[in-house]
């Protein structure tokens, strides 16, 4: 099948040419003059050649937007020619672009056609007088024009319509039907129901589909409507939930977007027939800008921080800091503060930034029933008394900061949280600060004898002289000292 122009009226308009050829006998089923939009044009001389000819195996046309949708911006969509071919059982086949020639037999008729009869007969005075002036030479052409292809005969001679299905057994008594005319005659069989308009549908309440965020940031709707996403999403697939004054929008099933729009049931009828689907419940947690949200209502936002750790809520900023730059965090807003979630972990909270009613219009904003997370465990902290012999205990180990610090209260920090055991082992503490001695004290000479020989098995060149020793080792604290230098 194809379409072919150059059929002129005295108007002074231009007719199309819907053709359609028989691909073994070269026998012409479709030559039907058309004014009006040529896609509802095409199905309805298609149906036509059915009912008198029988519904074909196949169906070879060119990627026209009237024979297919697979090259329909933004998204592929099913036209009523493809429709017309799946409810029947025809095995649509396409060309491959720009390669007439896969068509050839049509194009061919079509020069034939041009050149025998449109170019000698001038402007028709209407499109009645048109179809009446083709049909007859088509006629002619069928029955009494031989091709050499077929061996000399006529289209018609080797032409066989669609045989009749074998009819369920009759009664008894029933008369037997009559024979098959002659393949020269056309051949009436039953009319085959079209498919079923957009009238004779129920109402539709809501419908989806899904679509491409395409390089221009855009998701096609009906009316010429349309919606903008961030430049992060191009590429990305959507899900598109319809109904008359609504729309959602989900990504991999999370809502990112709600907004009013108002359609009517020729719209949702048009999304059906373009590759759509009846949809299901509206989803859950979708704002709606044009209504006022309840004072204590909380609002749940996706965003992605940028590389300085800063989001953007509409037209406000918002720094989040360095360590969540290039993360994702959901910022949630309950009442006058702003809680930062990252990875299902309360990490920060701050003042909200935005009012209450700014937060509907803010794109993904959703209404949130789930409980705040949990902030991230914290150190515990504690004061333990250092005993006489330097040491002191925790989670039943013996821990020693030393001698100096007896009797003082020594801080000690664990980031374990409450739950673990008490037996799990705890993080060493804090080497504690040097202690320089007073001073007024002065070690006496054997106290500096012994702390020589602590030292004797060190290097000559690391061994302290005895002015150091004397003015930086207390006599008391020979051991911390010793296990000092050894490391």
């Amino acid at each position: 099948m194809d379409l072919m122009g150059g059929v002129s009226l005295a108007d002074g308009r231009e007719c199309k040419l819907v053709t359609g050829i028989d691909d073994h006998s070269r026998y012409i089923v479709i030559a039907a003059v058309v004014i009006q939009r040529p896609g509802r044009a095409v199905c309805q001389v298609f149906l036509e050649a059915m009912r008198r000819f029988g519904v074909p195996s196949e169906a070879l046309t060119d990627n026209g937007k009237q024979f297919t949708g697979r090259y329909s911006k933004p998204l592929p969509v099913e036209v009523m020619f493809e429709r017309v071919c799946r409810e029947n059982g025809i095995n649509q086949r396409l060309t491959k672009p720009r390669s007439p020639t896969t068509t050839g037999k049509i194009e061919r008729f079509h020069k034939t056609l041009r050149r025998e009869m449109l170019d000698h007969s001038g402007p028709f005075t209407d499109a009645a007088a048109a179809q009446a002036a083709i049909d007859a030479w088509v006629h002619a052409y069928n029955h009494t024009r031989p091709h050499q292809s077929l061996d000399m005969a006529t289209p018609a001679q080797v032409f066989r319509p669609h045989a009749l299905p074998v009819a369920v057994s009759a009664p008894a008594g029933a008369v037997s039907p009559a024979p098959t005319p002659a393949p020269t005659e056309p051949v009436r069989l039953p009319v085959l129901p079209p498919p079923r308009s957009s009238e004779e549908n129920a109402p539709v309440q809501a419908v989806e589909f899904e679509g491409v965020i395409g390089p221009g940031r855009h998701v096609m709707l009906p009316q010429g409507q349309s919606l903008k996403f961030s430049p992060t999403l191009a590429g990305r697939t959507v899900t598109v939930w319809l109904s008359h004054r609504t729309v959602h929008v989900l990504l991999d099933g999370q809502l990112i977007r709600t907004r009013s729009m108002t359609f009517t049931d020729a719209d949702l009828q048009w999304v059906l027939l373009r590759g759509g689907r009846l949809a299901g419940p509206e989803p859950q947690g979708g704002i709606r800008p044009d209504k006022a949200l309840a004072p204590a209502t909380v609002v749940e936002v996706d965003r992605k921080a940028t590389k300085d750790g800063a989001v953007s809520l509409g037209q406000t900023p918002v720094a989040l800091g360095s360590d969540l730059a290039g993360k994702q965090v959901t910022l949630r807003f309950d009442g006058s503060l702003m809680y930062v979630i990252h990875a299902g972990v309360l990490v920060q909270t701050l003042p909200a930034p935005i009012p209450l009613q700014r937060r509907a219009k803010l794109t993904g904003a959703r209404v949130s029933t789930t409980p705040l997370p949990p902030p991230p465990s914290q150190p515990r902290r504690a004061i333990r008394r250092v005993g006489a012999d330097g040491t002191f205990a925790v989670a039943g180990q013996k821990l020693r900061p030393g001698v100096a610090h007896a009797g003082r209260p020594s801080p000690w920090s664990s980031r374990r949280p409450a739950s673990e055991s008490s037996t799990a082992t705890s993080r060493s503490p804090p080497t504690p600060a040097k202690v320089v001695p007073s001073p007024a004290t002065s070690p006496t000479p054997a106290d500096r004898q012994a702390s020589r020989g602590t030292v004797s098995h060190l290097p000559r060149h690391r061994q302290a002289s005895p002015r150091t020793e004397a003015s930086s080792i207390s006599p008391d604290l020979t051991d911390r000292q010793e296990r000092a230098w050894k490391l």
